[in-house]
């Protein structure tokens, strides 16, 4: 049976000296780079910037945006999205 999760799937590449050198005082670098390349793609979080967190101002504004928005999944990729309950 699935869950409908996705397995993490590990992606190597190869870097000249420069950039390894670059990356070594970074302490997570799967997680810099992730975010990263996310960014590159453009899908980072417009609300936390690809944080994973919001700050208290932005909890604030997401309160008040969902007075009148849900959370759906979605039936054929099993994403979540929001939708607009106002009228």
């Amino acid at each position: 049976m699935s869950t409908g999760l996705k397995k993490a799937e590990i992606i190597t590449f190869k870097v000249d000296e420069a950039l390894s050198e670059s990356l070594e005082g970074i302490q997570n670098r799967s997680d810099f780079i992730r975010s990263a390349i996310l960014s590159a793609l453009g899908n980072v979080c417009p609300v936390c910037h690809g944080t994973g967190t919001l700050s208290t101002s932005q909890m604030r504004h997401w309160t008040d945006f969902s007075k009148n928005h849900h959370m759906n999944t979605c039936s054929d990729c099993r994403e979540p999205y929001l939708v607009c309950d106002h009228e």
